[in-house]
């Protein structure tokens, strides 16, 4: 498996545009510094090394090897894909998912649907900037290797950053986030693609307001769940956030993105 040059920028935010300060407790460490002109972080893949997963039976860990840094991602390949669902963490860096590791069930049982999925491991968890490089440079290593379409998948702070990248990368089709925080999400009018919102109504850490407010300011089309007892790792709801994320990823890469 290997992947040629890949490089794209992205606006540093040192408090000045979209990054107006989030509020307390909102999640992340994405406020930048006050005040300041904005640079541009840029990110190149100069290789890719691949083995099998030394965890986990089925699954392929690919080391992109760029100028910020390794990025690692735990795949699960479906032969001749062209559609990946894409899934992300949170803040505390975590890569197997919400309610009970959705993650590595969800990308195991896509498979036989023709999908390959990708976990992301962040380098600087929590660093907004950073994470969503990681993002990005995971899409265009993507590409590379023949993806066509992606759904970004993300919880907490990864759903801001699923959020964003879908925003910026024309191979997202449509967008998850569960359990969202608010900073990173001012400009999701301008998405313009499929977004679903899963929430739980007893969320701990961020309040499924974070997710209302989401969803009053995004496009059509756009869905909103809230869990009723869901906590912000929504394991009292396992069953429910699979079938969720199973069906959106389905319709949206299958037919080429058109369902929230």
């Amino acid at each position: 498996m290997t992947n040629g040059p890949s490089r794209f920028g992205l606006p540093r935010d040192n408090g000045n545009g979209a990054g107006t300060p989030r509020p307390p407790d909102d999640g992340g460490r994405g406020d930048g510094d006050d005040g300041g002109e904005d640079e541009e972080i840029t990110l190149s893949i100069k290789g890719v090394r691949a083995r099998q997963s030394p965890d986990r039976e089925g699954e392929v860990e690919v080391e992109l090897d760029t100028t910020r840094g390794t990025i690692t991602l735990d795949m699960t390949v479906a032969e001749g894909s062209t559609g990946v669902a894409v899934f992300l963490g949170g803040a505390g860096g975590g890569s197997t998912g919400p309610a009970n590791e959705v993650y590595v069930r969800a990308g195991h049982m896509l498979v036989p649907r023709g999908i390959t999925s990708v976990r992301v491991r962040y380098r600087d968890a929590g660093e907004w900037e950073e994470c969503l490089a990681d993002t990005l440079g995971a899409c265009s290593f993507l590409k590379g290797i023949g993806a066509q379409q992606i759904v970004l998948v993300g919880h907490s702070f990864g759903g801001a950053i699923a959020i964003k990248a879908a925003e910026m990368s024309p191979m997202a089709t449509a967008v998850c986030s569960m359990s969202t925080q608010r900073f990173g999400t001012f400009e999701v009018e301008q998405l313009g693609k499929p977004l679903l919102l899963i929430h739980g109504s007893k969320d701990e850490v961020l309040d499924k307001a974070a997710s209302e407010d989401v969803f009053e300011r995004a496009k059509d089309p756009k869905r909103l769940v809230i869990l009723p007892g869901g906590t912000h790792s929504l394991k009292e709801h396992p069953e429910e956030v699979y079938d969720l994320l199973m069906d959106f990823i389905s319709a949206n890469l299958q037919s080429g993105g058109a369902k929230a």
